[in-house]
């Protein structure tokens, strides 16, 4: 059998390597795997009842109102079935879990997302299918480190990886994918982690453009004919988006934090009967982004009938996600931006040049909302410019971006959705600076193996082997009924003034005072230094051993000197 101990060693560091872009890349075609069967499922299931996909308005309006009801009632049956505890899923979800599991997901958890999901979207509910891709993403990428037993830091990297491919895949946008998963989701700017991302963006766009073709379902926008002479009113309409994203997050979050208290099934019900109620009287606003956007640039000249379908847009989509609905938000914040866009492009027509400016307008409105909401104005300008393949975009949607980001953040003290949900549900997403910069070293990877391990049943052997190994550890195992106990030797100058804080039963001098031994804490081979620090802080001395498999297979040692010096040096080597 070929042992992984070598490809694990060298994965464990935070460096770029073939290796890890290869893992990146298998890990992003299983996840544009499981996003297309999830496309396909969702499809599949809508071709039985609507005469275009996503169009509600083939259906008459009692079955318009009853269908959402169905899916809810489907969506409680396979919870209860998989059990209520896996309900919570999407992007938040997975943020949490990559800061405190590393980016596993729960299995059961990501069969509920994906069934739960492809009944909500097929029935109707405002939500989008890039929640759910992000989830099986990370789910598919980080299941691959965990099969292979990786560190937990080259884990968290697949998962990063997996997100990205579902993004891609999800919308054909690998470029916004890569700047999402950086600016949102990992709040930071590695090589080392955004070489293999890109490349499983890369993997996941090109399968699904082999799938699905190389179009996205937003291409039909028509060549910008934006001027100068729009930028006011466009700096103005990023101005509204930014006081829209401040009232969409907040009241998404009240009722996130409101109806938690009360029981999943009725908060399900209602959300069926709220979208139903409203699809029966506007069909557009039911479904994804695709079905409003489309009536909103048909009906461009519409004012009060846009002004409907946006209300209503947001109503069903707070109500939504709002209730605990399975799905994504991203889709809904699009389609919410794209139908405000067209309402301010109905008012800047009377006073401005343009006869087809409705197109340009909520390009406007879904870069500006969709970064006021997320607060990822860079993944906002990447995403409309792939969206639409009009690089001339770039400056117009700079400016809506930017007002709208000002307004909502710094007036309106608004923050990304994404951390506000996290908050109100009480869900970690935070860890010290010190333990995320300690999160990106694997223990395999700067362990010390140079070290003889003998029994204190022979102390005369042990104290031989001590002088003539001129400076390499000494291991000593101790007898135990319940698991094994190792302590660590070394030499050390004698200190001539102790500090008063370290623990007696930790350290022990012996001899005279040369020789000091500490008592070893086991730590799984899996671990970074984040959990060896953890480990050993309330002494701040000795170190950690790490074993594999069973904790009497000592692998190596890692001291508290060498996680001092990478903190203080960056370097961990002694």
């Amino acid at each position: 059998m070929i042992s992984l101990t070598p490809l694990r060693k060298h994965l464990s560091l935070p460096r770029t390597s073939w290796q890890l872009c290869l893992l990146a890349a298998i890990g992003g075609a299983f996840s544009a795997l499981l996003v297309i069967l999830f496309t396909l499922s969702i499809k599949g299931l809508q071709q039985f009842y609507l005469n275009q996909l996503d169009d509600y308005t083939s259906l008459d309006m009692v079955s318009r109102f009853d269908l959402p009801i169905i899916g809810a009632i489907l969506i409680i049956i396979f919870s209860r079935i998989t059990s209520y505890r896996y309900l919570r899923t999407g992007i938040p979800f997975v943020l949490h879990r990559l800061k405190v599991a590393h980016g596993i997901i729960p299995l059961r958890n990501t069969i509920h997302q994906f069934v739960g999901t492809v009944i909500a979207l097929a029935s109707g509910f405002s939500v989008g299918r890039e929640g759910p891709a992000v989830h099986l993403g990370a789910a598919c990428s980080s299941y691959l480190g965990s099969l292979l037993k990786l560190s937990f830091n080259t884990t968290r990297t697949l998962c990063a990886c997996g997100i990205a491919a579902g993004i891609s895949a999800s919308f054909n946008t690998p470029i916004a994918a890569v700047i999402f998963v950086m600016e949102v989701i990992l709040r930071e700017y590695k090589v080392h982690i955004f070489i293999p991302v890109m490349i499983a963006a890369i993997v996941g766009s090109l399968i699904t453009q082999n799938f699905f073709g190389p179009a996205h379902n937003l291409d039909y926008f028509n060549k910008i004919e934006l001027t100068i002479s729009h930028y006011p009113f466009i700096i103005i309409l990023g101005m509204a988006l930014g006081v829209l994203a401040f009232i969409f997050n907040r009241y998404l979050t009240l009722l996130v934090k409101y109806s938690s208290n009360y029981h999943i099934v009725p908060r399900l019900l209602l959300a069926a009967f709220i979208t139903g109620g409203l699809g029966f009287f506007i069909p557009y606003a039911m479904g994804t982004d695709i079905s409003a956007v489309n009536f909103s640039l048909q009906y461009e000249q519409h004012f009060q009938l846009l002004l409907g379908l946006l209300i209503a847009k947001i109503i069903m989509t707070v109500t939504a996600l709002g209730l605990g609905i399975p799905g994504g938000i991203i889709g809904p914040i699009l389609g919410i931006g794209a139908i405000a866009g067209t309402c301010a492009s109905t008012i800047a027509m009377t006073y401005l040049p343009g006869q087809h400016i409705a197109t340009d307008y909520a390009l406007m409105g879904m870069a500006g909302f969709l970064a006021a909401t997320l607060n990822a104005p860079l993944a906002a300008l990447l995403a409309v410019v792939e969206l639409s393949n009009q690089i001339e975009i770039v400056i117009p949607a700079m400016i809506a971006i930017t007002s709208a980001c000002v307004v909502s953040g710094q007036f309106l003290k608004n923050r990304s959705i994404i951390i506000m949900q996290l908050e109100v549900q009480n869900l970690l997403y935070r860890k010290p600076p010190i333990e995320k910069s300690l999160q990106r070293i694997g223990v395999l990877g700067v362990m010390q193996e140079n070290f003889t391990l003998i029994s204190e049943s022979s102390p005369d052997l042990a104290l031989e082997t001590f002088k003539t190994t001129k400076g390499k550890k000494l291991v000593i195992s101790k007898e135990s009924s319940s698991e094994p106990v190792f302590t660590w030797h070394e030499f050390v100058p004698p200190l001539e003034n102790p500090p008063q804080d370290i623990n007696e039963d930790t350290v022990e001098f012996i001899a005279s005072g040369n020789i000091v031994a500490h008592k070893l804490i086991p730590l799984d081979f899996q671990s970074t230094l984040a959990e060896a620090y953890l480990a050993l802080v309330d002494d701040r001395i000795g170190g950690v051993y790490i074993y594999q498999n069973s904790k009497d297979n000592i692998l190596g040692i890692v001291s508290f000197e060498q996680i001092r010096r990478y903190l203080l040096e960056g370097k961990t080597a002694l």
